[in-house]
């Protein structure tokens, strides 16, 4: 299963009975799959039928939807829903009895929503079916596309995601064979440290100070650091190899990634170690950065 940007823009339209349906897709980046639907007046019938086709193909993302309906130039008068228009009239009279205010007029009346129907023979239950059905195959097409250019900016972002852990990967053998980790270089280094200690003549406890270096090399021990980021990437490579929707499990990989490095930091014990954790936690930064963009 390919990844899926949380990103991507898709058209698809269609001419049918004189009228041009034209159904935009637009998708950016969430935290969970949000669908905000827009539908001409007198097709809210088709507002949850969409939202389900939405639902079938994502897991996350702000999508948008709009339809737009175009017809000929010479077509029948709006319909009107007589009985909603009664009911509206009734309420506008009851009101102005009520409280006093301005009557209603015919054209505020007219402008509520639901009062005139579409001039496309809504009348005829039949006709309205085969259009509803013509619109969501309009759609079912335009989610096609968006699911294209979703995968499209998924490839890409997987070869950056698949670089950034490749440097992930160096980066933590660089630090596992830095020579600041060898015990004959620890050795020396706290055999100096100890030295310059017994010069200074404090009357510190010879045995006490190469006990306490032993704990302090013991807490410097940056195997277990390394042993769960080489994890992390194995982990993250059958993720990203796997693909769908995998962007909150990437995230939180992500996360133990970033600890890691800093604890690698903060064990560090010399220059070039500490300059391998600041270059790892910016890959991770990048890392990270990126996986956002992922469903």
């Amino acid at each position: 299963m390919a990844l899926q940007s949380m990103t991507g823009f898709a058209r698809s339209s269609k001419s049918i009975d004189g009228a041009d349906i034209a159904w935009e897709l637009k998708s950016v980046n969430g935290k969970s799959l949000d669908a905000r639907v827009r539908l001409p007046q007198g097709m809210e019938r088709l507002e949850q039928p969409v939202r389900r086709a939405i639902q079938a193909r994502f897991k996350r993302g702000n999508i948008q939807a709009g339809l737009t309906i175009t017809a000929a130039e010479i077509e029948a008068l709006p319909a009107v829903n007589h009985a909603f228009l009664k009911q509206m009239s009734d309420l506008a009279s009851e009101l102005v009895a009520s409280t006093g205010c301005a009557p209603a007029t015919a054209d505020g009346l007219l402008s509520i929503r639901g009062v005139l129907l579409a001039p496309d023979g809504e009348q005829d239950e039949e006709k309205r079916r085969q259009r509803d059905d013509s619109v969501l195959k309009i759609l079912e097409d335009a989610l096609d596309r968006l699911v294209e250019a979703r995968c499209g900016e998924g490839d890409a972002l997987q070869g950056v995601l698949s670089g950034a852990i490749d440097t992930i990967e160096v980066l933590t053998s660089r630090a596992e064979a830095d020579p600041s980790r060898s015990v004959d270089r620890i050795r020396q280094r706290l055999a100096d440290q100890v030295a310059v200690l017994m010069e200074a003549g404090t009357g510190l406890d010879e045995s006490r100070l190469h006990m306490e270096a032993a704990l302090l090399a013991t807490k410097a021990d940056i195997r277990e650091e390394t042993d769960r980021l080489n994890a992390h990437i194995e982990n993250a490579r059958t993720l990203l190899d796997e693909g769908g929707p995998v962007g909150r499990r990437l995230d939180f990989l992500a996360q133990e990634f970033n600890r890691e490095s800093n604890t690698l930091c903060s064990k560090s014990n010399a220059a070039s170690l500490t300059s391998i954790g600041l270059e790892l936690k910016a890959t991770v930064d990048q890392f990270r950065e990126q996986i956002q963009n992922l469903e």
